[in-house]
C-alpha cells in the first residue's frame, strides 16, 4: 500500500513546473523615446513577490509570478514611463494540469514556475513636459 501511495505522489509531481522550471527569469529591459533607444534610464520592476532596480539597457533576474509585472521608469530631465506586463502560462503548467489532474497547478501558481514574462521588455518613455500640459504622475503610481 505504501508503494502505491509513493508512486501516486511521484506521478502527481512528475509534470510539476516547480520541479522542472526555475521560479526566476532573466529579462532584458530597454527604453525608447520617439522611436530611438534611450539609455541611462532608472527603472523599478515589481510584482506581487518582489522588486528589482535596473538602469537601461540591462538584463535583470526577476522572480516569476502569476501576477502582472509593473515597470516604472524615470530619467533626469523628467522623461517617464509606467507599464504593466501580464504573465503568460508556460507549457510546463499545461503538462502539469494534464498529468496531475490539476492538483499541481496550485503549487506552480504559488511558486510562479508555471508562468513567464516576455524575455525582452521594451518600455516606451514619455517626454517630461507631458505634451498635454499635465505633469507626469508621481513616482510609484501605475497608469494604465
Amino acid at each position: 500500500m505504501f508503494r502505491l501511495a509513493a508512486c501516486a505522489c511521484l506521478a502527481l509531481l512528475a509534470g510539476c513546473a516547480t520541479l522542472t522550471e526555475s521560479p526566476q527569469q532573466d529579462v532584458l529591459v530597454q527604453t525608447i523615446l520617439d522611436h530611438h533607444a534611450l539609455s541611462g534610464v532608472g527603472c523599478v520592476l515589481y510584482n506581487d513577490v518582489g522588486k528589482w532596480f535596473v538602469t537601461t539597457p540591462a538584463r535583470v533576474t526577476i522572480r516569476k509570478s502569476a501576477g502582472a509585472l509593473r515597470i516604472d521608469c524615470r530619467k533626469d530631465g523628467g522623461d517617464w514611463a509606467y507599464e504593466k506586463v501580464e504573465s503568460k502560462v508556460n507549457a510546463t503548467l499545461w503538462g502539469n494540469v494534464v498529468l496531475t489532474a490539476g492538483a499541481g497547478y496550485f503549487v506552480d501558481r504559488n511558486t510562479g514556475a508555471g508562468f513567464e514574462y516576455p524575455s525582452t521588455l521594451t518600455v516606451t518613455m514619455h517626454k517630461g513636459d507631458a505634451g498635454e500640459g499635465a505633469p507626469p504622475p508621481p513616482a510609484g503610481v501605475t497608469v494604465f
